[in-house]
């Protein structure tokens, strides 16, 4: 499945009852690209477990982690419509073992990545929410 806005590949994932609530839209599944890092609701649900490794050696692999880190950066693209929802899904990550700041800024600083927002920018302001 490509992306949309970039071409790239794309990871198909479940969205646990407890982080739809954070959504737009009641979708049970999500994609996630690999290239852009956007984030778009499908009704298609995965067939297999998500490799988040395709993402960045950065991204975290364990689902636990991986899905609330890919849902915070997806509603990245707007930090005043989805704050409540990036804050909380940022501290699950934090609780699940993970510091997601440090993640984000290595994914800012993959040169793999072309990140269809600033990251580096996104990752000052989330850490003046949080911290």
């Amino acid at each position: 499945m490509a992306c949309a806005v970039c071409g790239g590949s794309r990871i198909v994932f479940s969205v646990p009852e407890e982080y739809r609530t954070h959504l737009t839209d009641d979708a049970p599944a999500r994609t996630f690209c690999t290239t852009c890092l956007t984030l778009e609701s499908t009704s298609v649900e995965p067939e297999t477990e998500p490799d988040f490794a395709d993402v960045s050696d950065a991204f975290p692999t364990q689902p636990k982690r991986a899905v609330p880190l890919a849902l915070a950066v997806g509603l990245c693209s707007s930090l005043a419509t989805n704050r409540a929802a990036i804050e909380s899904l940022l501290r699950a990550v934090e609780r699940a073992g993970v510091d997601p700041l440090l993640v984000i800024d290595r994914l800012a600083a993959d040169p793999e990545l072309e990140s269809a927002i600033d990251l580096e920018r996104r990752a000052h302001q989330l850490e003046q929410w949080l911290y």
